[in-house]
């Protein structure tokens, strides 16, 4: 299929024949066109016309049928919903930056200005949807070419493009990731030179770019990239100073840094969950604080689990992600990930199990997703049986839910009961009771189950001198 026969749609159709109507030159640009030669679907278009494109906008909504459309008069842009499709209009426009901001002067412009201010060559394609050159490409830069030969390329200086909008290097970095191209030389010597640059972007934009390469297939890539260019450095020191291996004598650590990256892809293979990834990254991220030498165990690293969790609102608060339920799993997942481990060595009690199942919850199956995904040695045959050896501890983990429905567990003799059942005020004496009955529970010494707990209630308050008044009804 040719391109033109790609975008031969009936709503790039009529969005022609208005614009000839208007008598506006306009064209499909971005990444729209990038992903028609991809083959990728997309249903985000973005139009450039020589001349308004809220003027063009307003007549593509009358020509559907009156659609909705949202003018942004101070960007010059138009926005029109028509079924699945999220059309952006705006007029061809030239650039230039102050070297304080990212924030562009704009002027209008032609297509060839239009095309010269686009970050990349795979962006600066376009597409004419005017009946007279309908489905013809303009490709100043060779971006389909870049393309065959999966390239990230700037069409101008990438020095000039960088340093004007410095975001552009975290979205080359960005597209190198998610599309598994090089980035070109000559492009990437300019990330290195103006990396600095980046400080004058805001960290919700970088944070945003930064999800997406976290969420693209081989994520360890693009970071890779982000470190080797400096790009990380910038924004994230907590994940660099992983980096490095420290040696006394012949004993040495592993390289966390890179270990970590390993963690991470082996997440993305199995989840395409952003928060599970996010903790892969941040599982070990306290081994630097901790990393201590002894003489007969050689590096260790304890606690790091603990003081990683405390280091997770820190972080998330800087780099500007949700300081909500989504921080809140991340900052579980590391404080537990090293449990399941002694589990996968030796016995697997049913006390040990509950207990995991009490402190994980519903987030006991990305928990061992995790732990899986932190099993990285090099012998095969050493991660072959661990793996075997979680394979028992999930076993182990379906039967005991199965049977004590531990999972989310909730008291059966709630606080305000036993205060009623003995006519008690809130004090310490009613959480010891409560906890008394969860330990057994854990233990196995009763089961998870209401009259069970009773019965073992009426034993220990009695131990401790409690008894039920004649008026509670009890």
């Amino acid at each position: 299929m040719t391109l033109a026969q790609a975008v031969d749609l009936p709503i790039f159709r009529k969005i022609g024949q208005v614009a000839d109507q208007l008598n506006l030159e306009t064209y499909i640009v971005g990444g729209y066109t990038r992903d028609l030669i991809l083959k990728r679907p997309s249903k985000d278009a973005d139009f450039v016309c020589v001349g308004s494109g809220i003027t063009l906008a307003q007549g593509v909504a009358r020509a559907l049928d009156n659609a909705h459309v949202t003018v942004f008069k101070s960007f010059g842009t138009a926005q029109v919903k028509f079924g699945d499709f999220d059309l952006e209009f705006v007029g061809a426009r030239k650039e230039s930056y102050r070297s304080d901001s990212r924030k562009p002067i704009v002027e209008d412009g032609t297509l060839d200005d239009d095309q010269k201010r686009r970050d990349f060559t795979i962006n600066a394609m376009a597409i004419c949807l005017n009946a007279s050159r309908f489905g013809e490409l303009i490709d100043p830069f060779n971006g389909q070419e870049d393309i065959k030969r999966k390239i990230i390329r700037t069409p101008l200086d990438p020095a000039i493009t960088f340093s004007d909008d410095p975001l552009r290097m975290m979205r080359a970095i960005r597209f190198a990731s998610q599309l598994n191209y090089d980035i070109e030389a000559d492009t990437f010597q300019a990330i290195v030179s103006q990396a600095s640059r980046l400080k004058i972007v805001s960290q919700e934009r970088i944070t945003d770019e930064l999800n997406k390469i976290i969420l693209s297939p081989v994520p360890s890539y693009g970071f890779k990239l982000m470190f080797h260019s400096g790009l990380l450095q910038q924004f994230f020191p907590e994940l660099v100073a992983l980096h490095g291996v420290e040696y006394v004598g012949n004993r040495a650590h592993k390289d966390n840094f890179f270990h970590t990256l390993q963690v991470l892809d082996n997440v993305a293979v199995v989840s395409s969950d952003l928060w599970l990834r996010w903790a892969a990254i941040l599982h070990d991220i306290a081994k630097p604080a901790t990393k201590r030498y002894d003489k007969v165990h050689g590096w260790t690293f304890h606690g790091h689990e603990d003081r990683g969790g405390r280091m997770v609102p820190g972080i998330f608060k800087r780099l500007k992600l949700p300081l909500n339920d989504r921080m809140e799993f991340v900052q579980k997942l590391v404080r537990l990930h090293l449990r399941p481990i002694p589990l996968s060595k030796g016995e697997v009690t049913d006390s040990a199990i509950r207990r995991l199942l009490f402190d994980a919850g519903d987030d006991i199956d990305a928990l061992m997703a995790l732990c899986r995904a932190d099993v990285t040695s090099k012998n095969l045959e050493k991660v072959g049986r661990i793996l075997k050896n979680f394979d028992l501890v999930e076993q182990k983990i379906a039967e005991v839910e199965a049977k004590d429905h531990i999972r989310n567990f909730q008291p059966p003799v709630t606080g305000d009961e036993i205060m009623q059942m003995y006519g008690l005020s809130p004090g310490r004496i009613i959480g010891d009771l409560k906890e008394q009955i969860k330990e057994a529970i854990m233990e196995g010494e009763i089961g998870n189950d209401r009259q069970e707990a009773l019965t073992l209630l009426a034993r220990i308050a009695a131990d401790k001198g409690l008894v039920i008044p004649p008026f509670s009804g009890v």
